[in-house]
């Protein structure tokens, strides 16, 4: 039996509590709760309430649990949804609001003598990617320089430099404006769950969208290599 499943089960066979009273249960740890937030993290997957005959919502000892865990990993440690999902989806009702180190990502800053030298890459290579707008002029590096820095150094061998690489930052800035406009709806309410669903759809688009240019990537190449 899912989680999901078990927890309807339970719902139905013990005490179980409306919105308005999960609402008064979480609020004094999450003041910015909202009707709307709990309605959204329902559509995420992250509980199942289940219905009366007049549609209301009902949620149980364990729903409420499984959203102050939802609640804090988002609020303390900014986990994206989709991963809490999973998380709750492994571990059913044994789940504690902190979550375990494992997915508890904690960013390194690299010097950039440190980032040059994890990256096998030339000083000149980063100087290129800063030119061209690849990587931001910085003090310190993240991890998403150094992902990036490793990726030039590998195309840098076949010839690619980080001047070639600025079609595609253009293209990923054109992608961010139409992901804009599609969750502008969004971004105009200013109760806390449109905010939060925008956070969530955003991420989502731009997954589609990758999985687009993929399709017409690896057609192209399948031209190129017959």
């Amino acid at each position: 039996m899912s989680p999901a499943a078990a927890t309807r089960g339970r719902a139905a066979s013990s005490g179980s509590l409306s919105i308005g009273q999960v609402l008064a249960r979480l609020s004094p740890e999450f003041p910015a709760l909202t009707a709307s937030k709990l309605r959204f993290l329902e559509v995420q997957g992250i509980v199942t309430p289940v219905r009366t005959d007049s549609g209301y919502r009902k949620f149980s000892s364990a729903d409420v649990e499984r959203l102050r865990t939802a609640l804090t990993m988002q609020r303390d440690f900014g986990i994206p949804l989709a991963r809490i999902r999973e998380y709750l989806e492994e571990h059913g009702d044994d789940v504690a609001p902190a979550p375990p180190a494992s997915i508890v990502h904690t960013s390194r800053r690299y010097r950039r003598d440190e980032l040059l030298s994890t990256a096998g890459a030339s000083a000149t290579l980063l100087n290129e990617a800063v030119s061209a707008g690849i990587i931001a002029p910085a003090d310190t590096f993240d991890e998403r320089a150094l992902g990036v820095l490793r990726s030039l150094v590998a195309l840098n061998a076949h010839g690619i430099q980080p001047r070639h690489i600025r079609t595609i930052r253009q293209s990923a800035e054109r992608e961010v404006s139409l992901i804009e406009s599609a969750i502008a709806p969004l971004l105009r309410r200013t109760d806390a769950g449109s905010r939060a669903q925008a956070s969530e759809v955003a991420p989502e688009l731009a997954r589609r969208l990758e999985e687009i240019r993929q399709v017409f990537v690896s057609a192209a190449l399948e031209r190129l290599t017959p």
